[in-house]
């Protein structure tokens, strides 16, 4: 398996800025790797993606610079390791609770003896070769998501886990949770602590954290307190923001005849 450039860029104390793909599309993940993201992320989760559409984003992707990343819709093994023998390099998982559920996460994302992943990486070893099984585990990232109370009540024993390369912050769960009304960009001090909290635990372990944005100055801000991975929105979204600002511009121009 070729080397993560992810991974590679958080060992040179580099941050990164992470793409979104919820458009089961490969000519819009094919646009969207070219568009300066360091790694790009198929949304299984939510969104219109299914499995045949992420492997059709990650052959599209696979000419240009971007770490192919996954969302998984749960923390179930068949689909974790299916979406890895499909070519991503690293795995997010939602709802990640307990240490318990951490533990699962890296066993199914690794081989034995490191964990219980299944042999059979069908279009992996298409295109990392016949080695892919002596260096996956070092390089294929796993990062649950720790959005709930819960997570935060358990948040230490989770790090601990062994295995866990980085979290990944689901600000419009983590708000629901917590009693607030779901969205991405926060500013509830309460949250903003727990920010605080997560950055510094992860920082004691070496783990990286990362964080789901909607704006641009968001990420920008979110990268100087020391997240290492920021999401910018996601393909829809930019592109509907986009639409928007070009239909505008022209009826500014023409008020007259709107």
């Amino acid at each position: 398996m070729g080397e993560n450039a992810l991974k590679e860029r958080w060992r040179q104390g580099k941050a990164a800025v992470n793409g979104w793909l919820a458009i089961p599309s490969a000519f819009s993940a094919e646009v969207m790797a070219q568009c300066g993201w360091n790694s790009v992320t198929v949304d299984l989760q939510h969104g219109v993606q299914d499995y045949l559409s992420m492997i059709a984003c990650f052959q599209a992707m696979q000419a240009h610079p971007v770490t192919r990343l996954v969302r998984v819709p749960w923390n179930e093994p068949g689909i974790i390791g299916k979406a890895l023998d499909g070519g991503a390099y690293g795995v997010i998982c939602p709802m990640v609770n307990t240490a318990a559920q951490a533990e699962a996460l890296v066993a199914a994302c690794k081989y034995p003896p490191r964990g219980s992943r299944s042999n059979g990486p069908v279009r992996a070893a298409i295109y990392a070769g016949a080695g892919y099984q002596q260096t996956a585990n070092d390089e294929i990232l796993v990062m649950p998501m720790i959005e709930t109370r819960e997570a935060l009540d358990n948040l230490e024993a989770i790090l601990d886990v062994p295995g866990i390369d980085a979290i990944y912050v689901g600000p419009s769960d983590l708000g629901f949770s917590l009693g607030f009304a779901p969205k991405l960009d926060r500013e509830e001090p309460e949250i903003l602590a727990i920010y605080e909290r997560l950055l510094r635990e992860t920082g004691k372990r070496g783990i990286k954290a990362g964080i789901h944005c909607a704006a641009a100055d968001y990420a920008l801000r979110m990268l100087r307190a020391g997240f290492r991975l920021v999401t910018v929105g996601n393909d829809s979204g930019l592109m509907a923001k986009a639409a928007r600002q070009a239909v505008g511009d022209v009826w500014k121009g023409a008020a007259e005849l709107r």
